[in-house]
């Protein structure tokens, strides 16, 4: 069933919050029956155009809202409707808030032709504006929403989700049959396949997606909190009875990180807060073995961004589009100005005809490139494993943390031993001269620190989980309060030093 724009405007925002900033639409030249037309749809839908825009607050939070009525010419986008958008995305830019749009529509409005046609690159030009100031911008796609509508700013979101069942694409199914005489594969044009397929984050009911909004912008646009007192757990966490045992081998490491019960990005994120799960490139493509998500460490906001251990399965490892997903968190951060934390915990990225032939290898490179520059706080984490160019993609960061047996080469020690000796015997051997475990890491600059297992982490998940969770936060409060260029210039110096003067500096 589709959704008013009032009913939306209603069931997203607290009851009795919406103020419009509608003001009558421009009056552009109109032929009489087109007129009629509009007379007719204003009286069909009870709206002046088709589009609401205005202000309220979400659980006590002031956002801007623009949310299309398909009941007024299928919910059509002509020279009016365009100005009233983009009026309430300057209005909203200038204000400072966040912004969520609702589209629902058809395309273009045909009746206006090629000038309504192009009104959607002043839409997307204001939303680019808005975002670039740091504000964020969420988008809901309701049923259907479809050409330029779509083209434009129904897929600009920093985060987008989309209602269940709801028809969204370019071009419309029945335009399809028209020009090329067969109908449009079926399933193709629905949010649940968008979803799958990396396009959108996930297909939600409004009342649930009421509660998303709230949870992105508590992170994407709430204030920074400060580090809140230490729950009651934190003491025992950081020093258990017993202190650590004596320092593991790089081999010891290697087999304590292939351990199955070991803890990962998902028993980090079961102890933050604000957590917002988001999914895929944005631009068609998914990867399985990697997690994206909005969420606080105590009371820092951040992007969180690494690989998910419980995804990979034998050949089944991280891809190009993993690293595409990458890089989408690194741009989410920036926009959002909001800190990046990685986590690294990979046997490796994929070995395999598709991921040549879609472009690994380049990735990898951009990612390096785009997180030396990147100008917001960055903290990665070696959680576990760190194996080759799909762990070192995600390591350039402010601030590297380790987990006591975490380690990281540029192949499996069994896949260096094969290279050297011919065999895979001489791996622990190996493993130990490359110096690829924490302690060794931390001695020569790579990381900054250690976060101890108590002895190993597969037997104290939830402890280890938390004691990781309270050194990010701690990493992020410092982080915050140190100028972007200050960061760059430290980056840059410390990987430009590394293996010359024995450490980072």
């Amino acid at each position: 069933m589709r959704i008013s724009a009032e009913d939306l405007i209603g069931q997203l925002l607290d009851a009795g919050t919406f103020l419009s900033w509608d003001l009558p639409p421009v009056e552009p030249a109109v032929s009489p029956h087109y007129r009629r037309e509009l007379d007719a749809a204003a009286e069909r839908a009870g709206t002046d155009e088709s589009v609401l825009t205005g202000e309220g607050l979400l659980r006590g939070r002031r956002i801007a809202v623009i949310a299309c009525e398909f009941a007024f010419l299928a919910g059509s986008i002509g020279v009016a409707a365009a100005e009233r958008i983009v009026t309430a995305v300057e209005r909203a830019t200038e204000l400072g808030l966040p912004l969520i749009a609702s589209p629902t529509s058809g395309g273009t409005r045909m009746q206006e032709g090629t000038v309504a046609f192009v009104q959607m690159v002043k839409i997307a030009g204001a939303v680019a504006v808005h975002k670039a100031a740091g504000h964020p911008y969420l988008v809901y796609l309701r049923d259907p929403t479809m050409g330029g509508v779509f083209a434009s700013w129904g897929s600009l979101g920093h985060i987008t989700f989309a209602a269940p069942g709801a028809l969204i694409g370019f071009l419309g199914p029945r335009v399809y049959e028209a020009l090329y005489g067969k109908p449009f594969p079926s399933g193709v044009q629905t949010a649940e396949n968008l979803y799958r397929n990396g396009v959108i984050d996930g297909v939600v009911p409004v009342e649930v997606f009421r509660r998303i909004a709230h949870r992105a912008l508590s992170v994407a646009g709430g204030k920074v909190l400060p580090v809140s007192a230490e729950p009651g757990w934190a003491a025992p966490v950081r020093n258990p009875a017993g202190g650590r045992g004596a320092e593991p081998s790089a081999w010891d490491s290697v087999l304590s990180t292939r351990r199955p019960g070991r803890p990962g990005i998902r028993d980090l994120l079961r102890h933050v807060t604000q957590r917002v799960p988001l999914s895929g490139t944005g631009q068609g493509e998914s990867d399985r073995t990697v997690v994206l998500a909005l969420a606080r460490f105590g009371g820092q906001p951040c992007v969180v961004f690494g690989h998910d251990r419980s995804g990979q399965e034998g050949e089944h490892t991280m891809g190009p589009a993993a690293l595409r997903e990458a890089r989408r968190a690194m741009a989410l951060a920036q926009e959002l100005r909001l800190p990046l934390v990685l986590v690294i915990d990979t046997v490796g990225a994929a070995l395999s005809k598709e991921a040549e032939e879609r472009g690994l290898a380049p990735e990898i490179a951009r990612c390096l490139a785009d997180l030396v520059t990147l100008d917001t706080p960055t903290v990665s984490i070696l959680l576990g494993q760190g194996t080759g160019g799909g762990a070192l993609a995600l390591l350039p960061a402010d601030r590297v943390l380790a987990a006591r047996h975490g380690w990281l080469a540029p192949l499996p020690p069994e896949g260096a031993s094969a290279i050297v000796f011919r065999d895979i015997d001489h791996a622990p051997e190996l493993a130990a001269a490359q110096g690829i475990k924490a302690g060794d890491l931390l001695a020569d600059g790579v990381v900054d620190r250690i976060v101890d297992e108590f002895p190993d982490a597969a037997d104290e998940p939830v402890a280890f989980a938390r004691r990781m969770v309270l050194a990010v936060t701690e990493e992020l409060a410092v982080l915050r309060d140190r100028p972007l260029p200050d960061l760059r210039a430290r980056r840059h110096t410390r990987y430009r030093r590394i293996g010359l003067t024995g450490g980072a500096g």
